[in-house]
C-alpha cells in the first residue's frame, strides 16, 4: 500500500497531491509504526525482527544522509561543449567512480555537475540515465560500489573477485545503456534551437573544484563503511559526526552554488523509514520459502534476485538468495559460483528499474527536482524508460552471460 501511494499520488488531481505532499511523514511513518506493532504483537519472533530491521534502517539513514551533506561541500565547475558525446563521457566516468566511493558517493558528488553541465536543456531521459548507471549498474565491480556487494563482502566474498567475474557482462550493459542514451540524446540535440546551442557551447568558466576538504571527507566515509557489524552504533554516529562537521566547516557560499537544502534527505529518510518496516513480510516470506526458489540455472537467480530488488530493498534481497545458494553447499565452506555472480548481478542492475530499488535513486530525483528539472513520476519512470529501454538490455545480458 505504501508503494503504491508513493507511486500514485504525484499523479492524483491537485488537491489530494497536496494532501500527499502536507502529510506523507505521517502517512511513513503510520504504516511503518503499524507494522512493527503487528509484528511486537503477533508475531513470537517479531521483537528481534523488528530490531534488526530498525538496525539496518540506522545504518542505511546514516550512511546515505552522512554521503548527502558532505557531497553537498563539494562543488564542481565544469565547462565545455554539453553535447551527447560529452555526456556519454561524463556517464561513463561517473559509473566508473561508483565502484571507488559507492554509488551513493557518485550519486551525491556529480548530480549537481551533470544538471549544470546540461542547464540548458536538461531533461528527464539526463535524470534517468544518470540513476541507471552511476546510482546503480555502474557500482557492479567491488564491494564499495553497491550495499549489497559489501554484504557479500562482509560474509567472506574476496574483495577482487566479483570485478574478475562480472567485468564482461558490466561493460556490455553500460555499454548499451550509454549507445541508447547517446541515440536519443543526439536527436534531441539536433532538435535544438541555434540559440541554444550557441550557450551549450559556450560553457563558461574553468574546471575547478571547490571544497577539497570535504573529499577528503568522502574518503574517510567510504573507509567507515568497512568497520564490522560489531561497530555499530558507534560506526553510524561517526558518520554522523563526519557530516555535522562537514555543514558547520563548509562556506556557505559553496552550499549556495549547490543550492544545498536538506529536502531531498528528509524526504528519503522519513519514506524509507516506513519502506523498511513494511517489507518485513516480503523478506520473511522470502527466507521461509526459500528452498522453493532454487534455479538450476544461474539465469534464474538473476531474474528472481533481480525482479525483488526493484520494488524491496535490494541489500536484504542479495542477503536472502546469498544464503539460500551456500546452504545448498555442503561442508560449510564459501561457495563462490555462477549463481552468486547472478544474484550479485541481479541485485544491483536491478535496482535502476524503479525510484525505489536503491537509496539513491530518489535522492537524486529529489536534488533534480529542486533544481527545477523535470523528472518523471514513478509511473512514467518505469513504463517509459525502465520497462521499454532498460529491462531488455537487462534480460540479453542475462541471457548472453549467464544462461
Amino acid at each position: 500500500t505504501l508503494l503504491l501511494l508513493i507511486a500514485a499520488m504525484p499523479l492524483a488531481p491537485h488537491k489530494q497531491r497536496h494532501w500527499w505532499e502536507k502529510y506523507y511523514p505521517a502517512v511513513s511513518l503510520g504504516m511503518g509504526g503499524a507494522m512493527a506493532f503487528f509484528y511486537l504483537w503477533r508475531i513470537p519472533a517479531g521483537t528481534g525482527e523488528v530490531l534488526h530491521t530498525l538496525r539496518d534502517y540506522l545504518s542505511f539513514i546514516s550512511l546515505i544522509s552522512s554521503l548527502y551533506v558532505v557531497a553537498g561541500g563539494i562543488h564542481l565547475q565544469v565547462r565545455g561543449r554539453a553535447t551527447p558525446l560529452v555526456n556519454v563521457v561524463f556517464l561513463a566516468l561517473g559509473a566508473l567512480l561508483a565502484n571507488v566511493i559507492g554509488t551513493t558517493g557518485a550519486s551525491m558528488v556529480l548530480i549537481r555537475p551533470w544538471l549544470r553541465l546540461n542547464k540548458h536543456w536538461a531533461a528527464p531521459r539526463h535524470v534517468v540515465v544518470f540513476i541507471f548507471l552511476v546510482s546503480n549498474i555502474g557500482g557492479a565491480l567491488t564491494p564499495i560500489g553497491d550495499p549489497p556487494l559489501f554484504l557479500g563482502y562482509l560474509q567472506g566474498v574476496p574483495f577482487f573477485w566479483l570485478a574478475g567475474e562480472v567485468i564482461v557482462p558490466w561493460v556490455g550493459t553500460v555499454a548499451a545503456i550509454l549507445a541508447v542514451f547517446y541515440y536519443f540524446d543526439r536527436r534531441a540535440f539536433q532538435d535544438l534551437p541555434k540559440k541554444l546551442e550557441r550557450n551549450l557551447e559556450a560553457g563558461g568558466g574553468s574546471w575547478r573544484c571547490d571544497g577539497v576538504g570535504n573529499v577528503l571527507l568522502l574518503m574517510v566515509l567510504v573507509a567507515a563503511v568497512f568497520l564490522p557489524e560489531a561497530w555499530f552504533p558507534v560506526r553510524e554516529v561517526a558518520m554522523l559526526g563526519l557530516a555535522f562537521f562537514s555543514w558547520r566547516s563548509t562556506p556557505r557560499e559553496i552550499h549556495r552554488k549547490n543550492a544545498f537544502t536538506f529536502g531531498p534527505v528528509k524526504e528519503v529518510a522519513l519514506l524509507f523509514f516506513g519502506i523498511f518496516l513494511t517489507m518485513m513480510p516480503a523478506l520473511t516470506w522470502i527466507a521461509a520459502r526459500g528452498e522453493s526458489m532454487r534455479f538450476s540455472n544461474p539465469a534464474g537467480y538473476y531474474f528472481a534476485c533481480g525482479s525483488l530488488s526493484s520494488v524491496l530493498d535490494n541489500a536484504p534481497t542479495y542477503l536472502n538468495f546469498f544464503q539460500l545458494i551456500q546452504s545448498g553447499h555442503d561442508g560449510g565452506a564459501l561457495l563462490l559460483s555462477r549463481d552468486l555472480v547472478a544474484v550479485s548481478l541481479g541485485a544491483v542492475f536491478f535496482g535502476a528499474m524503479t525510484y525505489i530499488g536503491n537509496g539513491p535513486n530518489f535522492m537524486v530525483k529529489a536534488i533534480a527536482q529542486e533544481a527545477g528539472v523535470e523528472c518523471p513520476t514513478f509511473f512514467r519512470y518505469i513504463t517509459r524508460y525502465s520497462l521499454p529501454l532498460l529491462l531488455p538490455i537487462l534480460a540479453v545480458a542475462g541471457l548472453v552471460f549467464l544462461a
